[in-house]
């Protein structure tokens, strides 16, 4: 079991481990309380609900293995009842979190003709009369997997609706600006969600409500955090070849001999306590590295 969260490790694919958390098996026994009487056999539930929960894990996948591609971390899937959560850290710009977000719900994209085409096909070869529960079974993960896509595209934050939002405001607006405003949205639409929930007395939809909310609180704590940041004194005539932020001023780098804190671009790439000079620095907002030479804009200095 994975320490602090709960989850049972399932497997791991393209360097990515996927866990799965234990209240998923609540949310199973659920769903075979509500949809007892749709099938004329019981085993049809079980299919029904490892499809789901396979175009959640290819949803996820989609995330993780984009955010790879744009050179972020990406190594942990969480499933869980609500859906799934990959942990993906993308490279600091707005393009690459645009990319690592879409690549989820493209997937949904991409399943929509392929689901929809199969139940199609199983109906018109006349199967429905010797195989019902076949159809239905087909039908019925089809339009899970279009509600997820829909679900998902809700400009609300965190879904992924409210994070490509988010990060097209970003080229606009920039990063932490873009998060108020997705956070304010989010915020109205958890309100919206749990009178809807209050209103129909469904629990998972109240759950969501909660799930959402408290992840619009962490956004603007984190805000918040990138405000601060952002006023942070940066260091001028320099900016990263790889995302173009300019550098903070200050011991944000350390010394791999001496262990010692020192601002790389005060020292030209040198550690002023025992003089290791570093071929490469580091961006803190990005973690690309580059030579000190390569951050320069325009002519060295004289």
């Amino acid at each position: 079991m994975k320490n602090g969260r709960g989850a049972f490790r399932l497997f791991q694919a393209f360097g990515i481990t996927v866990w799965l958390h234990w209240s998923w098996f609540l949310a199973l026994a659920y769903g075979f309380e509500v949809r007892k009487g749709v099938y004329q056999s019981p085993g049809w539930i079980i299919a029904e609900v490892i499809a789901m929960f396979c175009i959640v894990l290819l949803h996820e996948f989609g995330h993780s293995l984009a955010c790879k591609q744009t050179g972020g971390l990406a190594d942990e899937i969480v499933l869980w009842p609500l859906g799934g959560v990959a942990f993906v850290q993308p490279p600091n710009r707005p393009g690459a979190v645009l990319w690592s977000i879409a690549a989820g719900p493209l997937v949904n994209v991409i399943l929509v003709p392929i689901l929809f085409g199969a139940w199609f096909a199983v109906d018109r070869a006349g199967l429905s009369y010797y195989h019902p529960d076949f159809l239905h079974f087909l039908l019925r993960i089809a339009k899970i997997n279009l509600v997820i896509l829909i679900f998902n595209m809700l400009p609300i934050y965190p879904l992924d609706g409210g994070q490509i939002l988010r990060s097209l405001l970003w080229f606009v607006i920039g990063p932490v600006r873009s998060l108020y405003v997705v956070v304010g949205i989010g915020f109205l639409g958890a309100m919206g969600m749990g009178f809807l929930a209050l209103k129909s007395w469904d629990m998972w939809f109240g759950l969501i409500a909660l799930f959402a909310a408290s992840r619009c609180w962490a956004g603007f704590q984190q805000a918040k955090v990138l405000g601060k940041i952002e006023a942070m004194p940066r260091h001028k005539g320099y900016k990263c070849p790889s995302c173009g932020e300019p550098p903070f001023q200050g011991g944000f780098w350390t010394c791999n001999r001496c262990m010692k804190p020192f601002d790389a671009f005060a020292s030209s790439a040198r550690c002023p306590q025992c003089d290791q000079e570093f071929p490469t620095t580091t961006c803190p907002a990005c973690r690309a590295s580059n030579p000190l030479a390569a951050w320069r804009i325009g002519p060295p200095p004289l």
